[in-house]
């Protein structure tokens, strides 16, 4: 049996080691994080019944996912500038096919359901070279290697895996987000809570907008979302949160106080983050032991809301891929890298297309419009 080595503990490696597991193959996951809890990993997540929850019921969780679900969380409410309400959609009783989910108890269900020892913690990736056969050498920080019979970077945007397959970067899409977090709304921040309602929020207008969510816990995430120079993040020190906060605040100097308030209200700190995505339909040739899944591959902006729907849908394809080609793992991995490709630059021109719609000179018209032809299924 060949050696299948994971580069990144995502929520794509760890669907595919555990479809991988569920059809009696090993892996070994390296990542660079010192343990599960090194890092917070983000808000809620939409996980969509087309490829995300399929991904879930192929890994045999899909009993753990429905028992996290989020009640209400697909309620949706669409603002302007002057925090007018243009169109409001409620979730009374979780019908709808994206339900939300907390980031960290989805991968603590994946994480859970590994044998102990599949992950190997603190093992930060500083180099990938092939060594012939189809084999490739990992070189990680602590000065440790590892050969691999059959290597998949699941390692985010900026992989180390993706160079032995492809030239292509993520380069910056002119949008970025300054995200910020306001705890116990109801009782701390009663304006927020009800601006933002009990699931998603967009406050659009041409160029900038507030994108957030209700989390379970109570507390509200905001996506503080500007067209913006790629060099405009690294010029504001978002450790200084008052000065922070003012630079935002002039950016939304002529919207509703009850809109400035997602600002000036926030606690703790101000996380700048550039979107970056890689070329629409990016691929590559064939390199025998040797692929990509999630970010990786198709790194995207998030206006698709498929970034860790795919990633899944991606660790599970690859799993059953491998396990219905049982010693020929090229036909494993071309079967899986032909609707890869597919599906991923489908996605992502919707992405890409989404992000220029939801800023545009009509925002957020064009995004109404949007719903008017399609329903809530595009949020």
């Amino acid at each position: 049996m060949h050696n299948i080595t994971i580069i990144g503990a995502g929520l794509g490696g760890l669907t595919l080691a555990r479809v991988l597991h569920v059809h009696g193959i090993a892996s070994t996951i390296y990542e660079s994080e010192e343990s599960p809890s090194a890092r917070t990993q983000g808000g809620m997540l939409d996980i969509h019944d087309h490829n995300g929850q399929v991904a879930l019921r192929e890994a045999g969780l899909f009993d753990e996912f429905q028992a996290i679900i989020h009640p209400g969380g697909q309620a949706m409410r669409i603002l302007d500038r002057h925090n007018t309400v243009l169109r409001e959609e409620s979730d009374e009783h979780g019908e709808g096919g994206r339900p939300e989910v907390d980031r960290p108890r989805l991968r603590q269900i994946l994480l859970d359901s590994l044998p102990e020892g599949t992950i190997k913690w603190g093992k930060k990736v500083v180099g990938a070279r092939p060594v012939g056969d189809g084999r490739h050498e990992m070189s990680f920080a602590d000065g440790k290697s590892v050969i691999a019979d059959v290597l998949v970077g699941a390692d985010g945007a900026w992989s180390r895996v993706r160079p032995l397959l492809s030239e292509a970067v993520p380069q910056y899409t002119g949008m970025s987000f300054i995200e910020v977090d306001l705890s116990d709304a109801d009782t701390r921040h009663p304006g927020p809570a009800e601006v933002v309602g009990g699931g998603m929020l967009f406050a659009l207008a041409p160029g900038k907008g507030f994108l957030a969510h209700r989390e379970p816990d109570g507390s509200l995430h905001v996506y503080i979302a500007l067209r913006t120079a790629e060099d405009w993040i690294d010029g504001v020190d978002w450790t200084d949160v008052d000065k922070g906060k003012a630079v935002l605040l002039e950016q939304f100097a002529d919207w509703a106080p009850e809109l400035k308030a997602l600002i000036t209200e926030a606690d703790g700190a101000l996380v700048p983050r550039a979107i970056n995505a890689l070329p629409v339909g990016h691929r590559w040739q064939r390199v025998p032991g040797v692929t990509l899944l999630g970010d990786a591959a198709h790194v995207m902006s998030p206006f698709a809301g498929e970034g860790a729907n795919l990633a899944m849908f991606d660790g599970s394809e690859l799993g059953k891929a491998i396990a219905a080609h049982p010693g020929d793992i090229e036909a494993a991995l071309a079967a899986y890298e032909k609707d890869l490709f597919v599906r991923s630059e489908e996605i992502a021109g919707e992405s890409a297309a989404n992000l220029v719609l939801l800023f545009d000179d009509k925002a957020p018209q064009s995004l109404l419009d949007l719903f008017a032809a399609f329903g809530t299924e595009v949020h």
